[in-house]
């Protein structure tokens, strides 16, 4: 299993598939030539100029053109790749062999029909194959998604036990809190608001950004509350961060791992910079805080919650997100980008 997971990382798979089309084309056409060296260098060329069509049709035309429903394109920009490809091989491939008569006549009708026709199934075999294994990890992507919502679902209503008695206990709470202590009234207040939204709002599958940034506001206030004038805490969002939906509670790890691991320095200042803002079609969310060198901690800086939030991105905003994290000296990072 290791093995083929090595494999599969560095792509010696496809290095060995290559390898071995080389070996049999080779074995199967050398006698045709003049010389077994010139044989070699044919059958390299061939090879080459299909890899690189390959390629070309599965890393760049499918994903960007075919994917995107640009079938015109598509289509053009595929024939007009077989087709340079395939003369820019046969004028080579005349040089090598010293054949000036490849482009002539009825010869060259022949070489048409030997190398561009041929060319069309083959790229097409190899992005049939490119298909196959897309849908299947799609598939793959789907059941693990439905796997976790359900598990998400399950530990959800596992900590709805009974939440209106909790809400009438905090109110309890509330009432029981002095009058001259605003603070404090203000405090348990937000802490209600932010759990209403746990439990009631943040359980679909999409949710307005305005209220996901109320939350991670609400959150950050009441770390305030508990620092004294030795930590800098900075929330920016800029106005253009509206009027679109993200997954609920997505941003909220982030934030308490910086807040978690922020530093304790007494000759310097503390803080936390959370970063909203949005362009050209991508919401970027950035966090930072400062931490210190030399402490040890039995708790990597971004734990559970970190990597739980890593894995929601891969199944939900797969190939549309861009997830930086930068573990430094001073400081930790992290930078994300959506695209919305």
């Amino acid at each position: 299993m290791h093995n083929a997971s090595f494999f599969i990382k560095y792509k010696l798979h496809h290095v060995l598939f290559w390898l071995l089309l080389f070996g049999l084309w080779f074995l199967l056409r050398y006698e045709g030539y003049s010389t077994p060296a010139l044989a070699f260098k044919i059958t390299f060329i061939k090879i080459v100029d299909l890899m690189l069509m390959v390629y070309t049709t599965n890393y760049l035309l499918i994903p960007f053109l075919l994917y995107r429903k640009r079938y015109v394109l598509f289509v053009l920009l595929f024939i007009a790749m077989i087709l340079t490809s395939s003369f820019t091989k046969m004028y080579i491939i005349g040089q090598i062999a010293n054949d000036p008569t490849i482009f002539s006549g009825g010869n060259l009708k022949a070489r048409i029909y030997d190398n561009v026709i041929p060319h069309f199934f083959l790229v097409i075999a190899g992005a049939a194959f490119k298909l196959v294994f897309d849908q299947l990890r799609l598939q793959k992507r789907i059941a693990e998604l439905a796997k976790e919502n359900a598990e998400a679902e399950l530990n959800f209503l596992k900590s709805q036990i009974n939440p209106h008695f909790l809400f009438n206990s905090l109110n309890s709470v509330y009432f029981l809190i002095d009058k001259n202590n605003p603070d404090a009234r203000q405090a348990l207040h937000t802490f209600s608001d932010m759990l209403r939204y746990q439990l009631y709002e943040a359980n679909g599958e999409k949710i307005p950004i305005e209220k996901e940034i109320n939350y991670l506001q609400d959150y950050v206030h009441l770390q305030q509350l508990r620092k004294d004038e030795n930590y800098k805490v900075q929330f920016n969002c800029s106005p253009e961060v509206k009027n679109f939906s993200i997954e609920p509670l997505l941003l909220i790890p982030f934030v308490e791992n910086a807040f978690k691991h922020i530093s304790h320095k007494t000759n310097e200042a503390n803080f936390v910079k959370v970063d909203l803002t949005r362009s050209n079609g991508y919401f970027e969310f950035a966090v930072e805080n400062s931490r210190e060198k030399g402490i040890y901690t039995t708790e990597q800086h971004g734990g559970i919650g970190m990597n739980n939030v890593k894995r929601r991105l891969e199944l939900l905003y797969p190939d549309t997100h861009k997830l930086d994290v930068r573990d430094e000296a001073d400081t930790f990072k992290i930078n994300l980008k959506l695209k919305i």
